[in-house]
């Protein structure tokens, strides 16, 4: 999940909707070509320094609108890591790693080695999902524009950022009509649960045995509501609650983030901490910090290390325990006049590349989340929104995803946001106590929700639990993926 500039907003830019109209019959599914993977990229923005033979890629073509089968169509990209245990196999699992907007087919392509112990069995299967990277993926404007829009200031909190923010954001929201306007309607993710049972068939798989992680979980939920009785085994680790409003969503993010930065900073005093001596401390040097990057940025080569890149780099550090030691050294080089760390950190959540380009995480993760929902807040629910935000976190408060969402150039439909899998198997939801972006209250109303599932704790930090290094957490998983083992009610796994 993703943090957006804070903005007041007050307008809606529409034209183009979504279509409520009932998809129409669809003539099967083509045959998937597969063949060597010729275009990963690694976070570096650089092909791999080998490539590996056992990885295949391919593409399957898909209705742009399931409303008109017959109509226009668009590429799916797709890569699949073979079962290496061929007299035991079982099937396909397909993955989503989250975003919406990261790359199934570069993630999956550098994590393989992550998951050897469902390949045995599995076929390891990913995709870039509609409007991300090479399906089709949305663009919106050049890196430059990319530039300007990712850097801006988000403290402090008063009428001439939000003002600077409004503009930027209007500017971001017309080039994406500008570019991207074709497929800016048919990216949600009903589309994308639709393109994921055209893969199941296209892979020879009777069921669907799927893997998802944070916004997979809400695909996985929409794909079984969609297709009940074409659920194999799904497990949904870092669930969403598909429910909750922009408001709502914003409000216990924020809470989530804080919690999280909060639990950074004590392991960090118990370490011996670079930032101060105390919490209390640390957390008073990051404000001023923050503060001197809100009133004068910090050069990095040719680029300026702005307050908002800082923040954005210290959000991304608190996704996983593993980046806190690199988040210290980071944030204590920047308090030093040194940048680099605290940059290549934003960098790696905004998508940019050494060479100054962008992938789509940025671009997709509005076009898709816009278009999930009806809502489009005015501006006393903005005002509002960001004001009890910042009152939780002045560092990472804003007015949320909303914001975007309520100038955004197509409009949008509730379908995803309700969910009942009933008729299907078994689902497993993996919740985590001290996930920032996905916080764990989520979970169990996810897992009410869909009618099937049965719902694992994991009480450690982070946000996923499977490739936490939980052993516990790994257990459960794989015994369910591989020998359909569904653990007992409100099984909990100690950090």
């Amino acid at each position: 999940m993703r943090r957006v500039l804070a903005v007041v907003t007050f307008s809606v830019l529409a034209t183009s909707c979504t279509s409520t109209a009932e998809p129409q019959a669809v003539a099967p599914p083509d045959k998937i070509n597969w063949g060597a993977c010729t275009d990963i990229v690694r976070p570096d923005g650089q092909p791999p320094a080998k490539e590996d033979a056992t990885q295949q890629c391919g593409k399957l073509s898909v209705p742009l609108d399931y409303t008109k089968p017959d109509g226009d169509k668009l590429d799916i990209a797709l890569i699949r890591v073979p079962a290496t245990d061929k007299a035991n196999r079982i099937g396909s699992l397909l993955f989503n790693f989250g975003g919406p907007g990261g790359s199934g087919v570069d993630t999956l392509a550098q994590a393989a080695k992550s998951f050897s112990t469902l390949n045995a069995r599995y076929d390891l299967v990913s995709f870039d999902p509609r409007g991300v990277e090479r399906s089709s993926g949305v663009r919106c404007g050049d890196s430059a524009e990319m530039d300007t829009f990712t850097s801006m200031n988000t403290l402090p909190a008063n009428a001439e950022t939000n003002a600077a923010s409004t503009k930027a954001n209007k500017k971001f929201a017309s080039l994406c009509e500008q570019d991207s306007g074709k497929i800016l309607p048919f990216v949600g993710t009903v589309s994308a649960a639709r393109d994921m049972d055209r893969m199941r068939a296209s892979l020879g798989d009777a069921k669907l045995n799927y893997l998802g992680m944070s916004y997979g979980t809400l695909l996985g939920g929409v794909y079984a509501t969609l297709f009940p009785k074409n659920v194999g085994r799904m497990v949904l680790d870092a669930p969403l609650d598909p429910t909750v409003t922009f408001e709502q969503r914003t409000l216990v993010q924020t809470a989530g983030f804080q919690k999280a930065y909060e639990s950074f900073l004590k392991a960090c005093v118990k370490e011996g901490c670079e930032l101060g001596g105390s919490v209390e401390a640390g957390n008073k040097n990051v404000d001023q910090l923050m503060t001197e990057l809100s009133e004068k940025a910090l050069k990095v080569g040719d680029r300026d290390l702005t307050q908002g890149l800082a923040s954005t780099g210290v959000a991304a550090a608190l996704y996983s325990e593993l980046t806190w030691p690199f988040l210290e050294t980071a944030v204590s080089q920047a308090m030093k006049g040194e940048g680099e760390a605290l940059m290549y950190l934003a960098d790696s959540y905004t998508g940019r590349t050494p060479d100054g380009k962008y992938t789509t995480q940025m671009t997709s993760f509005p076009a898709i989340t816009c278009v999930d929902s009806a809502e489009r807040p005015d501006k006393a629910t903005l005002d509002r929104t960001e004001a009890a935000a910042l009152k939780i976190s002045p560092l990472f408060g804003s007015a949320g995803a909303g914001q975007l969402c309520s100038i955004w150039p197509v409009a949008g439909s509730d379908e995803a946001r309700h969910v009942d899998a009933t008729g299907s198997g078994p689902i497993l939801v993996v919740g985590g106590k001290g996930d920032p972006a996905t916080p764990y209250e989520w979970a169990p109303k996810l897992t009410e929700q869909l009618k099937t599932a049965t719902l694992v704790t994991y009480t450690g930090e982070g946000h996923g639990a499977y490739l936490s290094g939980s052993q516990c957490v790994k257990g459960i998983v794989d015994g369910y993926l591989l020998q359909g083992t569904v653990p007992q009610k409100n099984a909990t796994c100690e950090r």
